[in-house]
């Protein structure tokens, strides 16, 4: 079944950047990469977040102002993610916001956290929550969604490294 489920997952990536019908090289949101994806759900009587209620709504993050650029590979390791992730990021012109993408559908929402900022390197884990339903039913897609995180101090030449969580809600 898991096998299932990401071979669900990696297709559905290869139709989203597929279905972008431009060149892909410009920041997320831009007229030359495919459509950000925003997922959401109707509200629940048990409130949004509440084991056996409706998860929070899923929103893409907007577009990076600016001129944001793309991390060169050679300073992005995503070496610890499965296939199913993107294996990029941006940054803001300013270098404090990072654009990342991680994973979202059904029962399951996007987010990400900094873990750790050093002098050569910024962590950030890419975090799937799983928000168990009322009536014990979920759809199984999962989606590439942008989110963006603040660091304390921009990017600047430090490394990036990549990591994925999940977790229950």
């Amino acid at each position: 079944m898991r096998n299932v489920q990401l071979a669900v997952a990696l297709a559905a990536l290869v139709l989203t950047g597929c279905a972008g019908g431009g060149d892909a090289g410009g920041p997320p949101g831009t007229a030359s990469s495919p459509p950000s994806t925003t997922l959401s759900t109707s509200p629940s009587t048990t409130g949004p977040g509440v084991p056996g209620g409706t998860p929070p709504p899923q929103s893409s993050a907007p577009p990076l102002p600016g001129a944001a650029s793309r991390v060169p590979a050679e300073r992005l390791d995503a070496s610890a993610l499965s296939d199913a992730y993107r294996r990029e990021a941006w940054v803001s012109p300013d270098g404090r916001t990072l654009q990342v993408f991680s994973l979202a559908g059904g029962c399951k929402r996007a987010s990400a956290e900094v873990v750790a900022q050093g002098a050569d390197h910024v962590q950030v884990a890419l975090v799937t929550t799983y928000y168990p339903p009322k009536d014990g039913v979920c759809t199984e897609e999962l989606v590439s969604v942008p989110v963006d995180v603040e660091l304390t101090a921009p990017l600047g030449a430090r490394r990036l490294v990549l990591e994925a969580r999940e977790q229950t809600a």
